[in-house]
């Protein structure tokens, strides 16, 4: 019984790196990545909706991201959204049909604030993965109590799941370090 409850935790843990995983992809690296625009949030017909399902995305090269809506009413309202969005810092040109974004170059001073985004992410997963060890802990204490579980099993689920810590530490630590040579590589 215990050691589901230990095993729940790793399922979890999983859940916070893919959450990061997909955090870092939308940060800007100065090359165009179709995951910078996606997840922006468009009004059609009265309704939020993500770009990725109102328009095919691509990039056609290294520097640019054109934006194709299938509804083409939907090319203005497009254009402004992006331009309002402040984070992305990208100024789209459209010839109605298409929405066209060129990623400039970033600056060293951009490059650091990136890393820094970078960081705060990393923690808020790190401290995702100490909630998920504080609840399981909390759950198999409760079980004691409850007398399912013994001192022994308390003790086997807290070296358990530091060493499910330790690990998924190690993933992000080389998740991050790989990220940040990406921003940091003009």
């Amino acid at each position: 019984m215990v050691t589901q409850v230990v095993n729940s935790a790793g399922e979890r843990m999983d859940k916070a790196i893919a959450h990061l995983r997909e955090d870092l992809n939308s940060l800007r690296t100065g090359r165009a990545q179709t995951s910078m625009v996606e997840n922006i949030m468009v009004e059609q017909w009265g309704q939020q909706t993500p770009l990725k399902a109102v328009a095919t995305i691509t990039t056609p090269d290294a520097q640019t991201i054109a934006i194709s809506p299938w509804d083409k009413n939907l090319v203005a309202t497009i254009e402004k959204t992006i331009r309002e969005d402040q984070a992305l810092g990208l100024n789209p040109a459209s010839d109605g049909n298409v929405v066209r974004l060129n990623v400039p170059p970033m600056t060293e001073e951009r490059r650091r604030q990136i890393v820094k985004e970078l960081g705060q992410k990393v923690e808020q997963c790190n401290i995702a993965l100490r909630n998920i060890r504080h609840d399981i802990l909390n759950e198999v204490k409760r079980m004691e109590k409850d007398k399912e579980a013994t001192q022994d099993d308390v003790k086997f689920a807290e070296q358990s799941l530091n060493k499910k810590i330790d690990q998924y530490k190690a993933k992000i630590t080389e998740i991050a370090q790989a990220k940040e040579s990406e921003l940091m590589t003009v």
